[in-house]
């Protein structure tokens, strides 16, 4: 396998090394939000619910049944967490782009 030619697709692009290592870092890091987000959605869906917050008052109300709605409001809850922890990656790659010198 040969290696990838950063600095020729760098070049192509008009953008440095580091900054085309950013710029795909952010694109990874949307499209792994968007798969999370998906996989959470699916988890609401099953019930009815839009948020984590939502589900667990249908399970106290027992409009759904307890369970597999907890261990799904469990995941959608991880994933809400997961969401968190890709946005603050977002956002110091994105701060990185503003703070930059011209």
């Amino acid at each position: 396998m040969t290696a990838l030619p950063t600095a020729e697709l760098a070049t192509a692009f008009g953008l440095s090394e580091g900054e085309l290592f950013r710029q795909a870092f952010i694109s990874l890091l949307h499209e792994k939000k968007r798969q999370v987000l998906g996989l959470k959605l699916e988890y609401l869906a099953r019930y009815g619910a839009q948020t984590p917050d939502e589900l667990e008052t249908k399970i106290a109300e027992g409009t759904v049944a307890e369970h597999p709605a907890w261990e799904d409001l469990i995941a959608a809850e991880n994933l809400n967490a997961r969401i968190e922890e890709i946005d603050v990656y977002l956002n110091d790659l994105q701060r990185t782009e503003t703070d930059r010198p011209e």
